[in-house]
């Protein structure tokens, strides 16, 4: 796992200076702290900070491929290099490394633009033709690796990580703040892709590839589309063929130069990934992150999981305080505003594991590709309201809108009088419109979010309601928050993270599965459990989804109170939040009127994001800032 960042220069601009690039590229030295790179020339700027992990010794980036024609910055992997390599071979191509980068260089020589219908990986990447004079660009079918982009007037920047980009840009022009971006923040918990906190700044979406010559305006060409296709089909034969598939992937996901390890949280997913790793190493460790308060630690579970598989667990308590000390680092290494709590104990979990490997394995995406959210099940919940007459449904949403907020039932009246068009957005449903109009200083009812979601629902409207939800959960949840805090938090400790079920030949299968086979027998993910059932212990199949929880409701009502109302005390003068509104819900979630801490933690990181990329605060200030509030109101208590 690496980290690049690139500048194609207008045609008109004689002069550069080179030094910015290589700043911006070192910015992202966490991503690559093993090597660097640079390759520049009058057309073009190529910067690279490399991790090993495949061909230790020469693989080293810029890579170049046919007398320096081509050069590549390359971050991923490509898992299945090895077949495209003998078949490279015998069309008489010649390597000079064993590394999957100059495959893919060897490759675009022969496919062009092509080339990534062939790849099966994660992957973001860009190739200069000295010939040509031409940049080619593409994002893995998913988008498990990132591709920021940005158009300036002195020329196009790429990267990584956002953070690149923004150093060089406030360089060369001013960034404005999006605040359609951050409305939208307010509903999904994190700004939905292509969308970034600074409307200049985009990412290339997952799927798409460009190809650009200098002065010209950048294009994008879509190559894949994560469509579901259900098909009637044997149960006992899809369900060998899903564990076959992905007995596959987790083969091909390890290969690699340097130890793999995985992520074990206790539930079915990991539990898998784990179980079909042991098969290819049965030395693999695996890594769990708890929390000391009941309820909110998986260690134990986890543990059990382990010796039942036959492998080494390794574990670690995290404590509020060393949660909160860490928090202004990781809201750094984001990029963007991410509200998942779920993104700290991952970031710890990477760093235990760092200690140990530097690969691990994880299982993300399991519950969108398999049908694993328990609210994927509401559209059977609902049925028997939707046959109801048009008038009775309007009399009952008007009576879930009068029920005082708390009172059993409300929710499901309102959400039963909705379509699912306009109930669901995604995994995350923070703020609703009417709270925003008092959250948000610059509402805009124009944009409420189901703009953003009806394109993708106008794309799927033959589909059932369940499919329909985990097809704006691949294209909200999954690209935006998943994947993001997944590459994030482990490139913040110089890990690479690998996710067998993110994978284009898992999908082609899971595309393929009716939901009958997904949502049955009352539970989620049905046709997964079944065919887990050989290799994963009994217990796990029957557990609760939890997937590292975070008790953050318990601490913003007690340990967290006062810091988190003196924090929001001292930014009442920012221009776009509402800290008096949000004050009163922590307030109120003081004393027990609701659970509302997520929309409290989705401000405060929002915040926090705001100190460190708009008003320039250091880390280590927000750090001290933070932590002094903290152990002030601690040690006074004491």
């Amino acid at each position: 796992m690496c980290g690049f960042f690139g500048f194609l220069p207008n045609l008109d601009i004689k002069t550069y200076d080179y030094s910015k690039m290589e700043e911006a590229t070192n910015i992202i030295h966490h991503r690559g702290p093993d090597d660097d790179g640079f390759y520049a020339n009058e057309h073009v700027f190529l910067g690279f900070r490399r991790l090993s992990i495949i061909d230790l010794d020469n693989g080293h980036q810029p890579l170049s491929y046919l007398n320096d024609r081509y050069w590549i910055v390359f971050n991923g992997e490509i898992y299945n290099y090895l077949e495209m390599k003998e078949e490279l071979l015998k069309r008489n191509y010649e390597f000079k490394t064993n590394s999957d980068t100059e495959v893919v260089l060897a490759a675009y020589h022969l496919y062009k633009e092509e080339v990534v219908h062939h790849l099966r990986g994660m992957y973001a990447f860009l190739i200069w033709d000295n010939i040509e004079l031409s940049l080619y660009g593409a994002r893995d079918h998913f988008g498990i690796k990132p591709l920021y982009y940005a158009e300036t007037e002195k020329g196009v920047l790429f990267g990584s990580e956002k953070k690149s980009i923004e150093f060089v840009h406030r360089d060369i022009q001013t960034l404005s703040f999006d605040n359609k971006a951050l409305q939208h923040y307010t509903t999904f918990q994190f700004p939905p892709e292509p969308f970034t906190m600074h409307r200049e700044i985009k990412k290339v979406l997952p799927g798409y590839y460009f190809k650009i010559k200098r002065s010209e305006k950048l294009l994008f060409t879509q190559y894949f589309k994560s469509h579901f296709i259900p098909q009637k089909a044997d149960f006992e034969s899809l369900k060998n063929e899903v564990l076959k598939t992905l007995r596959n992937s987790v083969r091909i996901h390890m290969r690699s130069d340097v130890p793999v390890g995985s992520f074990l949280s206790g539930g079915i997913d990991s539990s898998v990934i784990v179980a079909l790793a042991k098969e290819v190493n049965p030395q693999i460790k695996t890594f769990t992150v708890g929390f000391e308060r009941d309820g909110y630690s998986e260690i134990d579970l986890a543990k059990e999981t382990a010796r039942y598989i036959g492998v080494e667990n390794i574990h670690k308590v995290i404590t509020p305080d060393e949660f909160l000390e860490e928090l202004p680092k990781i809201v750094w290494h984001m990029d963007e505003p991410v509200a998942d709590p779920a993104s700290i104990p991952l970031y710890f979990v990477a760093k235990e594991a760092k200690k140990h490997v530097t690969v691990v394995l994880s299982g993300e995406g399991a519950d969108e590709l398999f049908g694993g959210y328990a609210i994927y099940r509401e559209p059977f919940a609902l049925e028997k309201f939707n046959r109801l007459p048009e008038m009775l449904k309007r009399l009952l949403l008007l009576l879930g809108r009068i029920i005082p907020n708390g009172v059993k039932g409300k929710s499901y009246l309102e959400r039963a009088s909705q379509t699912i068009e306009k109930r669901y957005n995604g995994n995350a449903k923070i703020y609703l419109e009417k709270e925003k109009q008092h959250l948000l200083y610059r509402y805009d009812k124009e944009i409420p979010f189901y703009t953003f979601t009806s394109p993708f629902y106008n794309e799927i409207k033959a589909y059932d309601d369940p499919t329909k939800m985990q097809y704006i959960d691949m294209h909200t949840w999954l690209r935006g928050d998943i994947l993001i805090k997944a590459d994030r938090m482990t490139m913040a400790n110089s890990v690479e993270l690998r996710v067998p079920f993110i994978d284009k030949e898992v999908f082609a299968v899971a595309s393929r599965i009716p939901t009958e086979y997904k949502l049955a027998n009352g539970t989620t993910k049905y046709i997964l459990r079944q065919a887990a059932k050989e290799i994963v212990p009994e217990s796990v199949m029957k557990r609760k989804k939890l997937g590292f929880p975070v008790p953050i409701r318990h601490w913003i009502k007690d340990e967290w109170y006062d810091w988190i109302e003196n924090f929001l005390q001292e930014e009442k003068e920012n221009p776009y939040i509402n800290t008096f509104y949000v004050a009163k819900l922590l307030k109120d979630h003081k004393k027990g009127k609701g659970d509302f801490s997520r929309k409290i933690w989705t401000v405060i990181i929002f915040l926090l994001w705001y100190n460190l990329y708009e008003k320039g605060t250091t880390i280590e200030a927000l750090q001290a800032r933070i932590i002094g509030s903290y152990r002030h109101q601690r040690s006074f208590e004491g």
